[in-house]
């Protein structure tokens, strides 16, 4: 005897529904620095409108943010103001690093300007581009959203993983190499 299902019920895997909704509910945190974020404010203009993609809620409280998207160059005085928001926010949260600035440091190669922000904090999408357009920042909240969809749990298992956890590039300690006496290094 088969037990028949109404047509006003879908049947579905609970992970599959949480990744359906975090998928198509991200809230954007932006730190946006420099001329990226002429960028970034562009794509959630009206000619853009990254409201199809239901990321169209820029919020500036990282409590209630998902998905921080870094925009523009980080000088190391505002580094502890990004991994401060980047903490405060809740799991799961994702990261964008948008711009040849906050993905590598960009032409500034000084002192102060922090050459990637993947050594402080985790990065799940890059936009390569100074400034990218609003086309490549869409995208990438498309393959995110791709992301998303094939990998949350909703017990947020994944979030455990060393991969996510593990200390920052910056962090690690180096090994010391001797170099021996009488030597020349090029």
């Amino acid at each position: 005897m088969a037990v028949e299902i109404p047509e006003n019920v879908v049947v579905s895997r609970l992970d599959a529904l949480a990744n359906w909704s975090r998928k198509n509910s991200l809230w954007p945190m932006p730190f946006a620095t420099a001329c990226c974020g002429i960028e970034l404010m562009a794509t959630g203009a009206s000619r853009h409108d990254l409201a199809r993609f239901g990321a169209e809620v820029f919020r500036f409280s990282p409590r209630q943010c998902d998905l921080m998207i870094v925009a523009g160059r980080v000088v190391m005085k505002m580094l502890p103001v990004l991994q401060r928001i980047w903490q405060q926010m809740l799991e799961p949260k994702w990261c964008i690093s948008m711009g040849a600035c906050a993905s590598s440091g960009g032409v500034f190669d000084t002192y102060c300007v922090v050459q990637g922000i993947d050594r402080f904090i985790p990065v799940d999408m890059y936009i390569p581009g100074c400034p990218p357009r609003p086309e490549q920042l869409i995208q990438a909240i498309i393959d995110l959203q791709d992301k998303i969809e094939r990998e949350g749990t909703i017990s947020g298992k994944e979030f455990q993983q060393q991969s996510r956890q593990q200390r920052s590039r910056a962090l690690l300690e180096l090994p010391i190499v001797e170099v021996p006496s009488g030597a020349t290094t090029q």
